[in-house]
């Protein structure tokens, strides 16, 4: 799954069209590299997502086209930082 509607999807970001542009800026990190919106995320992948000063790191423990907004945070789980 591309890494725009994964973020959308496990409601890390609300909305595809800002998780693009999260991506395009370099605000998103897949295993510690800067990543497209086009990557494709897997299982057992390190998500950063900056957020001003803020960072949230997770790592991704499925991927599925649709999640309910209960399920949703069963796709990943926080890392400390």
């Amino acid at each position: 799954m591309r890494l725009d509607k994964y973020l959308k999807v496990s409601r890390l970001i609300k909305r595809r069209t800002v998780a693009n542009e999260a991506c395009d800026t370099g605000r998103v990190e897949v295993n510690g590299k800067a990543a497209r919106a086009s990557y494709d995320v897997k299982a057992g992948d390190r998500i950063t997502i900056r957020f001003g000063e803020r960072a949230l790191t997770v790592e991704v423990v499925s991927v599925q086209e649709n999640a309910g907004k209960a399920e949703a945070a069963t796709l990943y789980r926080e890392i400390a930082q």
